[in-house]
């Protein structure tokens, strides 16, 4: 890549530039080599060209008629070569964010922003004392989720490539080492570009749910288990250097997964994926504690004739010789006097016996396995080994205590209609769905509160559920209690939606045992041990969820499970359904309102309330920078608690290299820390602010609405997009659609923004706006909203995200696109242009700016570094739709080389879905 080409670089950027250079070249030169001279020749002369049209700003035309009419084969390697191109940008791009994270290191002259470190100083200058830190660490409570809602499917024999490529230029932040150590990191990275060119991004076959457990896993159980300790210890060196305190510290952090239990839509999920989904995490584990007690074993090689031994460690270790005869005769007689490895290789006996099913001398719980390495790290304290292995043995302690048995907890999520369509069967009552929540709450009290025990059905929906709550009831007993995370009912529009789970937990003997203790003979179970979250999702659930709660609450038996359940209440919020339905401004705002009413109501019930973020990874669908989205918060809202979804490309960005991932949880731990202890300020503007911001809201929604039910939209959507091959990609194991496609209602929410950002236009991420501000400026005068944009935290950070989504959008490629709908292009395409134009004019005039990003300069960078190669992708994208639609959808290889396109589009432009 020639330096004259290339966008301006930051001046402290050297290093990405010389990064970025070094890959293109090394890319570059694979392309040559693996597709010949002309091929690599073909590629330049495309990325030329795009080059000089964004320089010059010259119309499409020219480039897409240069990319017109490519057989399939050669559309498709070019695609995939300008998809090798932006990928090498990428890695760089990590690459730098562990650069700079090491340099912050390095000088110690300042903490790096969001940094625990960062965030402590912050603190203690706004006044906040060590032991109000401290009380507030003990309620801090961070768990991501992680969810089978792919947009980006990287196979994973891809994504140890890229890691073997960062390790490569990670090396070379030594200065020490030799060109020919610098030629072998070389050697490693072109043969993984070579390798990765040869393998297909993605299997053509449709992901079973055990593959995307398998791919979160490779999350989970690799960069994630890594790093968890070196969190802890990066916390508590920064409670060391800005408190001077070093004190025991709690478990902040857990994680979770819906992989095997988002029944929601997806008939392939139900108790069977639910049992093995938590089977399989078990083994992950399990085999991951063995390997690290056996890396101890080697380590821990004290004799007992040089330190001396805890009484207790040496009595515990003469019972497991007794109950591990087999494992204590093949410890080698010259080990016989270094008690610390002969206890561990038992440890690894009693860890192998635990893998078997009912296995009495196995580990029944985690507590169990903490308690044998909590004698072991006490015993090498007392006797001067602090720094001769106990820093080792505490690293898998904290594993233990974030991991446990299971890994990652496990939620459950249905739709409120599939419950209502067994409980119909249940109850024969063909009515029921058509019965008011009131009468519904009032039969299924009976059955909630086990009065009364639902009656036998032939139905096969209610047999499924009943298979389904059994399968909690079993995989609690065998793998304790954390294992199971939340249920959530998709849909919830009433009291009678969250009963409903109740009753038919019940009916699936998800019950407490009755405690011996109990009176009545000891009959009466405890209760459901499940936390229910109802998950508010389109515009009209936000608005209504507040007086859906209260009716909840109101409820005797509702109120008697929530007592048992520590009288915290969980409330999902989604992103996803509510932008969808009524754009992402209407959404934001209904969340933001939804969550300090939905607060006021719990206040005055007198429980905790906990709310559960489903958010995506695009701004459309809430995708968002932790910091300013947790800052920008209602007050109370976070209440040291964040839960939130982590999908799609996201998972990948944050968690697939350890230092980043590593960086992500410390930034989201000090976000939640700040946003708790010290909140924003409340603003007597604000109540001003949110009446104004109800009737821009209300504006908004009426503009979004008025194009998406226009007459035609629809066809025009299905035309001018390229859902119908994202529909046909294998990118998860769940339909694209809940029904047949009647309007964008039944259209996920997923595959509708990933259909918008492919084709370059994005309204997902603005419509609306710019019409609800021309009006709300009329009405206000344009110094109120000048003044909100620059001091209003929740307004400032929406107006950042659409800036950012603004960026990102090419309305001449959006155009090639729409011209693909015939009749339909007129009139639907005039109405996004200017509509996109009024929302950058007004942006731009209430952010007090000329051009988008001024103030964000490296994600300006970022995003002209790969628009010269995303450029031609989608151009070809278009060219081929057409073509494909022409031959009636059954050119298989026109779909290979679409799915080639959309893979690299996606990939390039970062937020998908």
């Amino acid at each position: 890549m020639e330096a004259s080409r290339d966008p301006e670089f930051l001046p402290h950027d050297a290093p990405l530039r010389e990064d970025v250079h070094r890959l293109g070249a090394m890319v570059g030169r694979m392309l040559a080599e693996q597709g010949g001279d002309g091929f690599y020749q073909r590629v330049e002369q495309v990325r030329t060209a795009s080059i000089r049209r964004r320089r010059e700003g010259q119309a499409v035309d020219e480039l897409a008629e240069s990319l017109a009419g490519l057989d399939a084969a050669a559309a498709e390697a070019l695609a995939r070569a300008f998809a090798a191109y932006f990928q090498a940008v990428n890695t760089a791009e990590r690459v730098h964010r562990i650069r700079r994270r090491r340099d912050y290191q390095r000088t110690g002259d300042t903490a790096q922003p969001e940094s625990l470190l960062d965030v402590l100083q912050r603190l203690k200058e706004q006044g906040a004392s060590a032991d109000e830190v401290l009380e507030w660490l003990y309620k801090l409570k961070v768990e991501p989720v992680f969810t089978a809602h792919p947009t980006e499917a990287i196979r994973r024999s891809l994504l140890e490539k890229e890691q073997a490529i960062v390790r490569a230029l990670v090396d070379n932040f030594d200065p020490t080492r030799t060109p020919q150590e610098r030629k072998e990191d070389d050697d490693r990275i072109f043969m993984a570009l070579s390798a990765a060119w040869q393998t297909a991004e993605a299997s053509p076959i449709r992901p079973s749910v055990q593959d995307e457990h398998h791919h979160v896993g490779f999350y989970l159980a690799n960069p994630i288990y890594r790093i968890v300790p070196a969190f802890y210890e990066a916390l508590a060196d920064a409670l060391q250097t800005v408190y001077g305190i070093a004190v025991p510290l709690p478990r902040l952090l857990s994680f979770a997964t819906w992989v095997g239990g988002d029944m929601d839509g997806n008939p392939n999920v139900g108790a069977q994926t639910i049992a093995n989904s938590l089977a399989t995490q078990r083994t992950q584990v399990l085999e991951h504690y063995i390997a690290d007690i056996e890396g101890l074993a080697r380590l821990l090689s004290q004799t007992d004739d040089r330190v001396a031994v805890d009484p207790s460690l040496v009595q515990r270790l003469a019972r497991y010789r007794e109950q591990f005869p087999r494992a204590a005769a093949a410890i080698r007689p010259r080990h016989a006097d270094m008690p610390y490895r002969c206890l561990l290789t038992l440890m690894r006996a009693r860890l192998e016996a635990t893998h078997e099913e009912g296995h009495v001398e196995g580990y029944q719980s985690a507590e169990e396995l903490l308690d044998d390495l909590l004698l072991i790290v006490h015993g090498l304290i007392d006797h001067r080994g602090l720094n001769a292995g106990a820093y080792a043995v505490r690293r898998l302690i904290w594993r233990v205590r974030t991991f446990g048995f299971h890994l990652a907890r496990l939620d459950v999520r249905q739709d409120s209609r599939v419950h209502d369509d067994a409980l119909a069967a249940l109850l024969r009552d063909e009515a029921w769905m058509q019965r008011n929540p009131d009468e519904r709450v009032a039969a299924l009290r009976p059955y909630a509160s086990g009065e009364r025990e639902l009656g036998k059905t032939d139905d096969a929906q209610a047999e499924s559920l009943r298979e389904v709550f059994a399968t909690l009831q079993s995989s609690r007993e065998r793998y304790g209690k954390d294992a199971i995370g939340l249920y959530i009912i998709s849909m919830a529009r009433s009291a009678a939606d969250v009963l409903a789970v109740l009753a038919l937990a019940r009916h699936g003997g998800f019950t407490m045992p009755p405690s011996p203790g109990d009176g009545a003979g000891g009959k009466q179970d405890r209760g459901v041990p499940l936390d229910i979250a109802p998950l508010f999702e389109t515009v009209d659930d936000l608005k209504n969820a507040p007086a859906t709660l209260r009716a909840l609450l109101d409820d005797p038996v509702y109120r008697a499970h929530l007592r048992a359940r520590g009288d915290c209440q969980w409330v999902m919020l989604g992103y996803s359904d509510s932008g969808k339905d009524g754009g992402t401004l209407a959404s934001r705002w209904g969340l933001q309102r939804a969550q300090v009413e939905l607060l006021d109501v719990a206040g005055q019930a007198g429980i905790r309330l906990a709310f559960f973020h489903g958010r995506g990874g695009s701004a459309s669908r809430g995708g968002a920078r932790i910091a300013p989205a947790l800052m920008s918060s209602p007050r109370g809202s976070v209440n040291g608690v964040l839960r939130v979804t982590e999908q799609g490309e996201v998972i990948h960005r944050k968690y697939g290299i350890r230092a980043l991932a590593l960086r992500n949880l410390e930034q989201t731990v000090g976000a939640v820390l700040r946003a708790s202890l010290r909140p924003r300020e409340d603003d007597p503007r604000e109540a001003a602010w949110r009446e104004c911001m109800d009737a821009l809201a209300a504006d908004s929604r009426r503009a979004y609405r008025e194009l998406v039910e226009r007459e035609g939209f629809v066809d025009y959507f299905r035309a001018a997009t390229p859902i119908d091959v994202i529909e046909q990609m294998a990118l998860g194991s769940r339909p694209s659609r809940r029904r047949s496609m009647r309007g964008v209602e039944d259209l996920r929410a997923i595959p509708w923004v990933f259909a918008w950002t492919q084709c370059r236009s994005i309204i997902t991420g603005w419509y609306g706006l710019g019409s609800a501000l021309e009006l709300a400026v009329a009405r206000h005068g344009e110094a109120a909203w000048m003044a909100m944009a620059r001091e209003w935290p929740f307004f400032v950070n929406l107006l950042d995200d659409v800036e950012m989504v603004l960026a990102k959008c090419d309305l001449d490629i959006a155009e090639a696109f729409s011209r693909l709908s015939g009749p339909l292009h007129d009139p639907f395409f005039t109405l996004v242009r200017d509509e996109f134009e009024r929302t950058r004019r007004w942006l731009l005039k209430l952010k007090s700016s000329d051009e988008l990003l001024r103030d964000d300069p490296r994600l300006s960078l970022s995003i002209r570094l790969r628009n010269p190669y995303v450029d031609p992708m989608s151009l070809l994208q278009v060219d081929l739709l057409q073509r494909w639609r022409a031959s009636d959808r059954a050119d298989d290889s026109l779909l290979r080389a679409l799915v080639a396109c959309v893979n690299g589009v996606a990939q390039g432009l970062q937020n998908t879905g």
